[in-house]
């Protein structure tokens, strides 16, 4: 179960941006290919933050599915299944144009000046919306 050592990732990943603010909600992306169940990682989620000051937090998670471009015929095909092929030729030779996304999106945090801070998984300073 991979979904608790990505909530360990998470939490450092809000603690570090949320800067000692109560945080409402956590946002996330996450791809098809990244091969979480998102029922597990929210119990995880509920696991790993318990006694602590995320313990109030929410977590919202976005499911992307994945999409390719064939390179040779130019179409665009949402995958079902884990084979990367174009759904109109049969062709191998896609782009990922996504499905692989891992991404921590937004914070919603309880405080009169911030409404939310954007976060990447990089862990890039957050904008300010």
């Amino acid at each position: 179960m991979h979904e608790l050592a990505l909530c360990e990732a998470i939490v450092e990943t809000v603690t570090e941006h949320a800067q000692g603010r109560p945080v409402r909600q956590v946002n996330l992306r996450i791809g098809h290919f990244r091969q979480v169940v998102p029922d597990t990682l929210a119990f995880c989620w509920k696991v790993r933050v318990r006694n602590t000051e995320l313990e109030s937090s929410v977590l919202s998670i976005t499911s992307v599915p994945a999409v390719v471009e064939c390179e040779e015929c130019a179409s665009t095909t949402t995958l079902v299944d884990p084979y990367r092929l174009c759904g109109s030729c049969g062709s191998a030779h896609v782009t990922m144009i996504s499905g692989e996304e891992f991404l921590v999106e937004s914070l919603d945090l309880e405080s009169d000046l911030v409404d939310s801070a954007v976060v990447n998984s990089a862990g890039s300073t957050p904008e300010r919306r």
